[in-house]
């Protein structure tokens, strides 16, 4: 996995949060994951790569009686469909990251029966985030003061600055101080401390729902996350 593929991870966690600031309340209906234990899988697609993206990163969710309490990354790699095909030109069955290649809603179906064969693990709902709808957040409150200084980067520019990449083997130059997690509450609490501003979290609404019907945010059921979300809110996750 290459360096922006690290990073996916950490831009997933900050979209997560803001689907309960900017989306939550509004496309309700689907299964009640407020209640009892769930699991919610989150892939986090790049948009670009292939037919309707492909997974980087993943991450399975713990709920318990709608509070986040944990999760556990699923990384794509080596993990295989039981029984489906891939697409003929990769062969084999079909892998994790590829699981969006003959469309999303299937896809989705797919990453569940791929997670539950490779780790046990039983996925109530699926959400699939693509950068580009964070972005699109982000930008559209600009200008985002970070730790108090103005800032023109991206979501994964944002954590890359302060992420240390402890352990990372690229060749690429290292200036952050923080781990990963430090650092994506880095861009978490600059986009809170935004969000008390009316006008500025209104706009992040009108953006959150125009990137959710652009296909940059994505759910199965239709809107379950965001009943969870709405009812939970950023506190069931920090």
């Amino acid at each position: 996995m290459n360096r922006r593929g690290k990073l996916v991870l950490g831009i997933v966690a900050v979209t997560v949060i803001w689907i309960a600031l900017v989306i939550g309340g509004t496309f309700f209906g689907g299964e009640d994951l407020t209640q009892a234990d769930k699991n919610v899988l989150v892939l986090a697609g790049d948009k670009y790569e292939q037919p309707n993206g492909a997974v980087d990163m993943a991450f399975m969710i713990h709920l318990e009686n709608g509070s986040i309490k944990n999760y556990t990354p699923v990384y794509p790699g080596g993990k295989v469909h039981p029984s489906v095909a891939a697409p003929s030109n990769i062969g084999g069955n079909l892998r994790l990251h590829d699981c969006l290649w003959f469309g999303t809603d299937v896809g989705m179906d797919y990453a569940k029966e791929i997670v539950a064969s490779e780790t046990g693990m039983q996925a109530d709902a699926v959400v699939v985030v693509y950068t580009d709808g964070i972005d699109a957040i982000i930008d559209s409150v600009r200008p985002l003061k970070v730790d108090g200084q103005v800032t023109d980067l991206k979501a994964e520019d944002i954590v890359r600055e302060n992420d240390a990449y402890n352990g990372y083997s690229g060749s690429e130059s290292v200036s952050g101080t923080m781990s990963r997690g430090d650092a994506v509450m880095v861009l978490v609490r600059a986009l809170s401390e935004t969000a008390k501003d009316p006008a500025k979290k209104n706009a992040m609404v009108q953006t959150a729902l125009d990137q959710y019907n652009k296909g940059n945010i994505l759910m199965k059921p239709q809107g379950s996350f965001a009943r969870l979300l709405a009812t939970k809110g950023l506190e069931s996750i920090t």
